[in-house]
């Protein structure tokens, strides 16, 4: 005995009433539910699947739709019904919201009649980004520079406008896939689509290739980027110069640049955060005796450090605010002088006498 087949409407949770956008939404969340994908191996999913897109097939067809509500099952008998890769291909751009670009022409795999639909058309893309190293002193990352940076990327080549065919040919259509850039693999409409492997999923193959791009359509080329660097970047920081990336596909847009920095060490000043530390040569006198102390800052100016009497060795001096300049622009960060208590090497007869009498009154304090 043959199934008695249910009611479409029932199939799809809808009303007679409803819309044709009521009706495709109600699809979409049916098919995405039962979908072999989403399913391997249930056969029960499998049938649910196929029954919910004869009842869609017919519904989403005004015509068939109002034989339907008429007279029933019995009034769509006689005229044939469309193989499931058919069904399929009407649906193919439904189920690439929901499962990506595996169905339909262009797709490179999933299940679906995807190989049945019409010739893949070249699709507008961003270009790739590009990434490009820069080397500066620290006196440049602190305080901001502006640098020309070469680009290497892959441009169309100019002799075939980036066909990839030599001078008065042209790219022909794929005898593998006829163009569609794809072929699929199955049966029972559950189609495996996968790229040609003829033309590598392009549609086109290349009988005479371009001599200057050797078929690859592309060719070396190099600019130069002026490129702000702001003041307070950081080792390994990058900044983005938008569109100086690889030119898009298909007249899509250019990509971005991306420009990661090196800093060289410096001999005198090192960097923490937004700090700066720098040694200052302190006089053994101003050391006991407390005085001031001279130093440039990493941008040459001047500053003068106050010693208190008694300072030891490596004691740490905070300027506040004559560091390195925060990125945001929301001020700098402090200047740190280390004390650097410089001892005399070589003293007169004089100088050794008043030490030696210093020591004296030392010991003598001390006693």
């Amino acid at each position: 005995m043959a199934a008695v087949k249910r009611d479409y409407y029932e199939v799809l949770a809808v009303q007679k009433t409803s819309s044709g956008d009521e009706i495709k939404k109600s699809f979409r969340k049916e098919a995405f539910k039962y979908h072999p994908d989403r399913n391997p191996g249930d056969k029960e999913a499998e049938e649910k699947f196929k029954e919910i897109t004869e009842a869609y097939d017919v519904l989403s067809d005004d015509q068939k739709r109002k034989i339907y509500d008429q007279y029933g099952h019995a009034g769509l008998e006689g005229q044939g019904s469309r193989p499931p890769e058919d069904i399929f291909e009407q649906f193919q751009d439904l189920f690439a919201d929901f499962f990506g670009s595996g169905f339909g022409p262009g797709g490179g795999g999933g299940r679906g009649g995807g190989g049945r639909g019409r010739p893949s058309q070249p699709r507008v893309q961003p270009g790739r980004d590009l990434r490009a190293g820069v080397r500066l002193t620290l006196r440049e990352a602190v305080f901001g520079t502006k640098r020309d940076v070469s680009v290497v990327f892959p441009a169309a080549c100019a002799t075939c406008n980036g066909s990839g065919a030599a001078k008065g040919s042209q790219p022909v259509t794929c005898n593998g896939c006829k163009g569609r850039g794809q072929v699929t693999q199955g049966s029972m409409g559950f189609m495996i689509a996968m790229p040609c492997p003829e033309c590598g999923g392009a549609g086109k193959v290349i009988n005479k290739p371009c001599g200057d791009c050797r078929g690859r359509g592309e060719v070396r080329s190099e600019k130069k980027v002026k490129v702000s660097i702001p003041a307070g970047i950081d080792h390994g920081q990058a900044i983005r110069v938008a569109g100086h990336g690889e030119p898009g596909p298909n007249g899509g847009p250019p990509g971005n640049l991306l420009v990661v920095m090196e800093v060289e060490q410096d001999t005198k000043f090192q960097r923490e955060g937004n700090d700066l530390l720098v040694e200052v040569p302190v006089a053994f006198h101003t050391a006991a005796l407390g005085g001031t102390a001279e130093l440039s800052n990493l941008d040459g100016t001047p500053v003068t450090v106050n010693i208190p009497p008694g300072t030891q060795p490596n004691t740490a001096f905070t300027m506040e605010g004559i560091g390195v300049p925060y990125v945001d622009g929301g001020g700098r960060g402090n200047l740190i002088a280390v004390a650097r208590v410089e001892v005399p090497r070589r003293l007169s007869a004089k100088a050794r006498k008043a030490l030696e009498e210093f020591a004296k009154a030392l010991n003598g304090s001390e006693a």
